[in-house]
């Protein structure tokens, strides 16, 4: 099968091709699903996890990409609740090969049902990002109606759906971004935006959740604009800077089937707006790593799951 190498953790973006690997292999409760559509990280050249396994080993080539939609091709030993041809989307391990490929292996626990009316590119979009907001909101933060929330990189990938997420919950959203981001950002419904290069954060006022996903210097003054008992929750690193008498932390985003399947319900009855931007064939995905586009890139594997065994 084909799929996206990254052989040299010293060459950058300049060590990646696209080139024919062995099929992957199950293990117990594994499942192969065959891509349909997948998402990535430009940061994961920089992630532990693509270049050592579990215990420590290099495990170069790696194959990039853990954001997965497509059809379940395989089912490993003990493997339940999921069947053969189902339409599924999630997560890959973080410490295995990904889903830049034409098959991938799959904790089947990492996996949703995927609706047959939310298409594979939107699903391919939702993993990382839609988890991500929904875990800082309402695992960390535990956002709840009325309270004001703070959210820097609104019109991004996290951010946009945090802000979906935080309005429908029946917070006061308040997005953060550049200027050409305000009509996004308050078209998915935050009630104010502030343009950190021209307003800086001088003008917010007190709020009870930031959520940061900039860090640096941003990160380190959000913490004063964080009440007593609020939380500053930040997905780019620990935060240096404690709110007085509230919370900081720093997490990652954990594979959960429920949670998925909450963000899926809310795409299909139109909730949910996931920001897709540029759709490339699995042939370029070396050239997506280097782009900078409003809206997640997507990489289209095999749209009908027609791929050849």
């Amino acid at each position: 099968m084909r799929a996206l190498l990254a052989a040299d953790r010293t060459a950058g973006f300049g060590g990646l091709a696209v080139r024919d690997v062995g099929h992957p292999h199950t293990a117990e409760n594994d499942v192969v699903v065959r891509v349909c559509a997948a998402g990535f990280t430009p940061g994961e050249l920089d992630w532990p996890g693509t270049w050592t396994d579990r215990n420590g080993h290099d495990r170069a080539p790696s194959v990039l990409g853990h954001e997965v939609s497509g059809v379940v091709a395989e089912l490993g030993f003990g493997t339940t609740g999921l069947t053969i041809g189902q339409r599924v989307c999630g997560l890959t391990d973080w410490a295995r090969d990904g889903s830049l490929a034409e098959y991938v292996a799959v904790e089947a626990r990492n996996l949703a049902p995927l609706p047959a009316d939310v298409d594979h590119t939107t699903a391919a979009a939702l993993p990382i990002s839609g988890l991500t907001a929904w875990q800082a909101l309402f695992v960390h933060a535990t956002v709840r109606p009325g309270q004001s929330v703070l959210i820097h990189g609104a019109a991004g990938a996290v951010g946009s759906v945090a802000v979906q997420l935080a309005r429908e919950a029946g917070a006061h959203v308040i997005g953060t971004g550049r200027a050409d981001d305000r009509d996004v950002v308050l078209g998915l419904g935050a009630a104010e935006f502030v343009d950190l290069a021209a307003d800086g954060l001088d003008s917010v006022g007190e709020v009870d959740v930031v959520l940061d996903v900039i860090g640096g210097d941003v990160a380190n003054r959000s913490a004063a604009l964080v009440r007593a008992g609020g939380t500053l929750v930040s997905i780019a690193g620990p935060p240096e800077n404690t709110p007085r008498d509230g919370r900081a932390l720093f997490f990652v985003v954990e594979p959960d089937r429920h949670q998925l399947a909450e963000l899926l319900e809310r795409v299909r009855s139109g909730r949910l707006r996931v920001l897709v931007g540029d759709v490339l064939e699995l042939g370029d995905a070396v050239s997506a790593f280097t782009r900078r586009r409003r809206g997640k890139t997507i990489i289209r594997v095999d749209p009908q799951g027609t791929a050849p065994s």
